[in-house]
């Protein structure tokens, strides 16, 4: 079967002076690190496109954060933007709240900590890894149509759809503890297709010179 890659790349730092979890509230966009971020990495796809190994085909979670990282990419490799709702951040009933202790034991929300497992604050791991992964196997075959063997897609969506995906494409439990996520801003979780399943999971950071110094909002 044709071997596709297809990246799945975290959007940029953004501006969150207040730092509240923003999930999929509209016009949070990048900081001015975060588009930094996302031309560093534009950068890097360039640079494969040099060496004869160009993405193809470009996704982008509607959420304004990726649509602006995705852009310079557009723009470096002449690629147009596809947006598919399929690799949106995940549900989260803290939304809007700047996250802390004293927050979190609010009686009022006692009730979302019912399963951690699931998890009960929001959207089950399960539907994030199952609507990523199918939204990655439509990229891949778009992909292929386009590059035929060796082709490269690239999706931007959020840190924790992607985490979720990856858990579940290395056959791993997908609950697990938020500090221990390998997918930071702007990073790379490459999965390498051969048909419609993943054979090989790779994990990159193109803007790292960047990270020190970043926000560090959980779940953003």
């Amino acid at each position: 079967m044709p071997r596709v890659t297809v990246h799945l790349l975290r959007h940029g730092e953004v501006f969150n002076p207040d730092g509240v979890l923003y999930g999929r509230l509209p016009e949070f966009h990048l900081s001015d690190r975060g588009r930094a971020m996302a031309d560093m990495v534009a950068g890097h796809f360039k640079a494969l496109a040099d060496g004869g190994a160009a993405p193809v085909h470009l996704v982008a979670s509607p959420l304004i954060r990726a649509q602006e990282t995705a852009q310079p990419t557009a723009s470096a490799l002449g690629l147009e933007i596809v947006t598919d709702p399929r690799i949106i951040e995940a549900e989260n009933h803290f939304e809007g709240m700047k996250v802390s202790k004293a927050e979190l034991f609010k009686p009022t929300h006692w009730r979302y900590f019912i399963n951690p497992l699931r998890p009960s604050w929001g959207e089950p791991y399960v539907t994030q890894a199952e609507r990523m992964l199918q939204a990655a196997r439509d990229a891949r075959r778009r992909a292929w149509e386009l590059g035929g063997e060796g082709a490269q897609a690239i999706m931007v969506s959020h840190q924790l759809p992607i985490w979720s995906a990856r858990r579940s494409a290395e056959g791993r439990r997908l609950w697990h503890d938020p500090r221990n996520r390998e997918c930071t801003l702007a990073s790379l979780t490459s999965l390498t297709f051969d048909g419609d399943d993943v054979v090989g999971v790779n994990y990159s950071e193109p803007a790292a010179a960047l990270l020190p110094g970043a926000a560090t909002t959980p779940g953003a």
